[in-house]
């Protein structure tokens, strides 16, 4: 379904060469979008993407959201920002930690003010399960970013410019995702590195991402975030589903729980439970929009907190071996492996 909003537009797209970007842009160019502009920092990605769908309507800007003034000139003109650029492999966020602060931090810092200073009419920024709880430095910078956003939006309730937020899950066959090191595993004939065999992670789809940031863009009040319900699976379902789809027997090795890895992730605290609005396939999540009174902070509080229960990949619906296999087959990355 064509969004009216969009009719005639500019939007940009941050990091828009990565897997969300580029998939997003796929999708919008069956919009009637004036120009679609794409804002990365991989001068490769870029040019094979240029080369690729060869659109006069797509704009490609090098740069970096670290860098305000080239974060200003692509966002001055522009309608509405997906703002995707971020630092998100957990092992390299974790030795470099400043890098995350300064990319998924800062960087939203720079995006959210240029998006004020030019009047831009929405801007979703996307974050991820790991901000919550968050236990690595990737989930911690994202978290706080997930805060700016808020921050910010609040201040915006009275103008017309809008700022949200999404926050997905694990999104299958993504640059850093478990499934393609796992097919390569499989076809390579070496053994499959399993972390712990009960581990459970929410399989979101890139459709599945781009559902979200839609239904955020059309639905979203001043500092909402947006979660959509997902399955989860374990990671041993998943390896058998992937040796099942390719005729395999490989050995499996089990290697342990890595470096800021948690047994399940959660998409919804407890804390936003008692306040989130259950949309059926969606969690709205409202701003906090309490005032600054630290009195208040020692004489109220809330039942509701104490009798919620957090939404995680271990108390959702749990996908079962057939369900899987289903899941994966409908992947371009499988596809594109069996056929090979």
């Amino acid at each position: 379904m064509k969004n009216n909003l969009l009719n005639n537009k500019k939007l940009l797209i941050t990091g828009g060469t990565g897997s969300f970007g580029k998939t997003a842009l796929k999708y919008f160019l069956d919009f009637n979008l004036d120009e679609i502009r794409i804002f990365s920092r991989d001068e490769k990605k870029q040019d094979d993407l240029r080369k690729k769908l060869n659109n006069d309507n797509i704009k490609f800007y090098l740069g970096d959201v670290r860098d305000q003034s080239s974060v200003e000139e692509v966002v001055k003109g522009v309608d509405y920002i997906f703002h995707a650029a971020a630092l998100k492999q957990v092992p390299s966020c974790e030795f470099f930690p400043l890098q995350a602060v300064q990319t998924n931090i800062l960087g939203t810092e720079n995006i959210l003010r240029a998006a004020s200073r030019y009047s831009v009419k929405k801007t979703v920024v996307l974050s991820t399960d790991k901000a919550v709880y968050p236990i690595n430095a990737m989930g911690m910078t994202k978290a706080l970013m997930e805060k700016l956003m808020i921050s910010k939006a609040l201040k915006m309730a009275n103008n017309n410019i809008m700022f949200c937020g999404t926050r997905y899950g694990n999104v299958m066959a993504s640059r850093g995702s478990v499934i393609p090191l796992f097919i390569d595993q499989i076809k390579s004939g070496r053994s499959i590195t399993i972390t712990d065999p009960m581990m459970t992670r929410f399989m979101m789809s890139l459709d599945d991402a781009i559902s979200l940031v839609l239904y955020a863009f059309n639905n979203a009040k001043n500092g909402d975030i947006f979660v959509q319900k997902s399955p989860a699976c374990t990671v041993q379902i998943l390896v058998e589903a992937l040796m099942k789809i390719f005729d395999a027997n490989n050995k499996i090795r089990i290697i342990g729980t890595r470096h800021g890895e948690k047994l399940f992730e959660t998409l919804v605290n407890r804390e936003d439970m008692a306040k989130a609005e259950d949309l059926e396939d969606y969690y709205r999540i409202p701003a906090d929009n309490r005032q600054l009174n630290y009195n208040s902070y020692f004489i109220e509080g809330e039942n509701q907190i104490t009798n919620s229960v957090e939404y995680n990949s271990s108390n959702t619906h749990q996908l079962n071996l057939e369900e899987t296999i289903d899941l994966l087959l409908s992947l371009d990355i499988t596809k594109s492996a069996l056929s090979s």
